[in-house]
């Protein structure tokens, strides 16, 4: 059985290193397309050249607009390699959120997925400093038409990817991470006892979540370090995942839990063979105790709850399968213990750690800590404090076994079906139509989706709304998800001495009954 050294902290190295230990084992696949890890350091071999070849450099920016994809995670592995940073663009934004982004990131070169050639191109028109665009079909052509060159590989603190993450100003802001940052916390695991900190050989990762979060690129990024096969799937679906599991042996997978309650309700769900399935790991949003325990009954694995941000690399808390009770305990209400060498603070509103069992702002620092945000030294000041710890935003507490349990969000960011909404973001949409003089916007319990977002606005004097029309006019201006589901209308915002809308008022009616402002 080969090992990964886990001293290896880039994509080089572990492209170099799978090549040579296993390179008949099978690496990356989707649909027709496979990939044995020998293959696999060839092509992205291969895509240095063509990178370069298009005049491409270390630092430069490529993106990715398209759904999942084999050929996504080739580019991303292949750019990495040299530094050039890749940049995944959530497929279900608004054109217009496509536009700044890629403008934003200064992208010389844009990949468009199948299906997104047509928009790509007329994205491209309009940004300048866009040398190319690059459909699928043609990528891959010109990736096999390429020739390995000579190159200098990538350093640990190397920048490889930029994740967009939606702003309390409204715009997404570019998260960027290292080698380092994907990377180091690998040592600690390896070196836990328990077996789901491992990632065993005879293991099969499924990724279906999409790969512009972190939860879908991030599962891609550790399938390949542990020198695992990853299946991609387009975008998720029930019967793609049930499939996985069954035909294609998936053992692990990462999802969220209103994916995970489409997946119990489907009417297939009671017939498939979970014996292969070890390990579900969810997050994005807390999962209803009621929900756990059907999934419990109905599929062969256990559950391990992640905790983590865009600006953490992902995960640097989990709640262990032990501490997944069907009958509920305190434990299962936390977001677990942080991994090996995360850091953890809850400080009061001037930075000082509050007692054990105190509620505050949670802060971290590890290895995991990103680089910063692309071109916004002050959104980072704003983030990052002095000494290297992240304010995540969150507002929760430390037991005194070390669990964390989130109580509030510190900003007002609302988790729908695993997807962050900014409700700033939303208000600035719905700013401009013609009956409204104000509209602030918050998160509403959701049976199905955790959290449905929902819009109070104030009428212009001598107006009406109606809600519907307000619905129609965000769908035109922001993506799906981010459209409220629901409008109320007042006569005014309940605001504070200094004119902040008093958001935790508006929620209160919605949320009586709940003990955590989360659902």
């Amino acid at each position: 059985m080969a090992v990964a050294s886990y001293d290896i902290v880039s994509f080089d190295g572990f492209l170099t290193h799978w090549a040579a230990e296993r390179p008949e084992w099978a690496a990356l696949s989707q649909d027709d397309h496979h990939f044995t890890y020998g293959q696999l350091e060839e092509r992205t071999a291969k895509i240095v050249g063509m990178l370069l070849g298009l005049g491409l450099k270390k630092g430069d920016r490529i993106a990715w607009i398209g759904k999942n994809s084999d050929l996504y995670f080739a580019l991303f592995y292949g750019a990495a390699r040299i530094g050039i940073v890749m940049v995944p663009v959530g497929w279900r934004l608004a054109p217009a959120e496509w536009a700044y982004i890629a403008k934003d990131t200064g992208a010389r070169v844009l990949f468009a997925g199948q299906g997104f050639e047509a928009g790509v191109q007329a994205l491209a028109r309009d940004i300048d400093g866009v040398d190319r665009v690059i459909a699928e079909e043609e990528a891959r052509a010109l990736i096999d038409a390429s020739a390995r060159i000579a190159f200098e590989p990538a350093g640990p603190d190397d920048a490889v990817l930029q994740l967009y993450t939606s702003g309390t100003t409204g715009n997404p802001k570019g998260a960027v991470l290292s080698n380092r940052n994907l990377f180091a916390l690998r040592k600690n695991a390896g070196e836990e006892e328990h077996a789901y900190s491992k990632w065993e050989d005879d293991e099969v990762v499924l990724i279906a979540m999409p790969c512009a979060h972190i939860g879908g690129t991030g599962l891609g990024i550790m399938a390949m370090a542990s020198g695992l096969p990853a299946l991609v799937q387009a975008e998720f679906s029930p019967d793609s995942v049930f499939d996985a599991i069954e035909k294609g042996g998936a053992t692990r997978l990462f999802i969220v839990p209103a994916a995970l309650q489409m997946m119990v309700n489907h009417p297939r769900c009671r017939s498939v063979d979970y014996s292969r399935l070890k390990y579900i790991l969810y997050g994005a949003a807390p999962i209803p105790l009621e929900l756990l325990r059907q999934c419990m009954d109905v599929f062969s694995a256990e559950f391990i709850q992640v905790y983590g941000m865009t600006e953490t690399t992902g995960t640097i808390c989990m709640l262990p399968p032990e501490d997944h009770d069907p009958n509920g305990n305190t434990r299962m209400r936390s977001a677990g213990k942080p991994l090996p060498g995360v850091e953890l603070r809850v400080v009061d509103g001037a930075g000082n750690d509050v007692p054990v069992g105190e509620v505050g702002e949670i802060w971290t620092r590890s290895s995991n800590n990103m680089i910063g945000y692309w071109n916004l030294p002050d959104a980072t000041k704003g983030t990052v404090a002095d000494g290297g710890w992240i304010k995540t935003g969150d507002a929760g507490y430390l037991d005194e076994d070390g669990y964390m349990y989130i109580h509030d969000r510190v900003k007002d960011m609302i988790i729908t079906g695993g997807e962050n909404v900014y409700p700033a973001e939303v208000e600035s949409a719905i700013y401009g139509h013609p009956d409204i003089l104000e509209v602030a916007v918050i998160g509403v319990p959701d049976a199905k989706w955790g959290e449905s977002v929902k819009a109070v606005c104030v009428p212009k004097p001598g107006a009406q709304i109606d809600p519907e029309s307000v619905i129609g006019w965000a769908r035109e201006r922001i993506a799906g998800f981010k459209v409220p589901r629901s409008v109320d209308i007042i006569a005014a915002l309940p605001r504070n001495a200094s004119g902040k809308i008093l958001r935790k008022d508006l929620r209160a009616p919605y949320w009586a009954g709940f003990e955590r402002q989360v659902n």
